[in-house]
């Protein structure tokens, strides 16, 4: 008679921790679904508030070298660096989600994703760039070995 009451608060109890640990990974994943949305929408916000955005980080060559391209048009973009935020591990996963690239440098002008640092260059170099800011074009824009 023990031995079957013992099974039963055994079985009891298991389901019990069970049912709590399902109860916490849901919790869990509604709010990794609250931050990823809200990581997606401070994307989608920032990039229609400002002419230019970058998602960068402050170490990545890449990203020194198209917020380079921009000093070089003397445009003054708005930077969000990713490694200097608490939440940038969630913008990136977000940003990766919104455009399907998930590296850093991402430039966007007027709310169009323009993309990484080579396609900003490149853009640079055969005028697109000054076209898409409204500005005339840079002569010299051979000059970019040094970024």
């Amino acid at each position: 008679m023990a031995t079957r009451w013992a099974i039963e608060c055994m079985v009891f109890s298991a389901l019990m921790l069970a049912s709590l640990c399902l109860e916490v990974s849901s919790s869990a994943g509604s709010e990794e679904s609250a931050a990823a949305a809200s990581a997606a929408d401070f994307v989608k916000k920032t990039v229609s508030s400002h002419k230019i955005v970058i998602f960068s980080k402050s170490y990545c060559p890449y990203c020194r070298r198209a917020k380079a391209v921009f000093k070089e048009l003397n445009q003054t973009p708005f930077v969000v660096e990713l490694d200097q935020r608490e939440d940038g591990y969630i913008i990136q996963a977000a940003l990766g989600e919104i455009i399907k690239r998930h590296t850093v440098p991402q430039v966007f002008i007027d709310g169009k994703h323009i993309g990484g640092s080579d396609d900003t260059v490149e853009a640079y170099e055969n005028g697109d760039l000054s076209i898409l800011l409204g500005i005339e074009p840079d002569d010299n824009r051979d000059n970019l070995e040094d970024l």
